[in-house]
């Protein structure tokens, strides 16, 4: 039997990505489903504002102070005698 070489991959892309599709099909999907992640990024965002998707107001990280004097409390034990 003779053994096939591997097709390199400069010297013909196309038929090195066929082949690695056929003979090696975990590091073919696995590389390129990994390749989607940083396409992804410059991709999903126009595509969900142009649907109308926007981003959701940030959560507030203080309370809000609010202005104007302070009432004062009655009941409840807080008069003094």
């Amino acid at each position: 039997m003779s053994q096939v070489a591997s097709p390199r991959f400069w010297a013909g892309p196309l038929r090195y990505l066929r082949w690695s599709a056929r003979e090696r099909p975990a590091y073919f999907w696995s590389v390129f489903i990994g390749a989607l992640g940083p396409v992804s990024l410059v991709v999903v965002p126009p595509i969900r504002k142009r649907l109308g998707d926007h981003d959701a107001a940030p959560i507030p990280l203080t309370y809000p102070v609010p202005t104007g004097p302070r009432k004062n409390l009655t009941g409840y034990g807080d008069e003094t005698e």
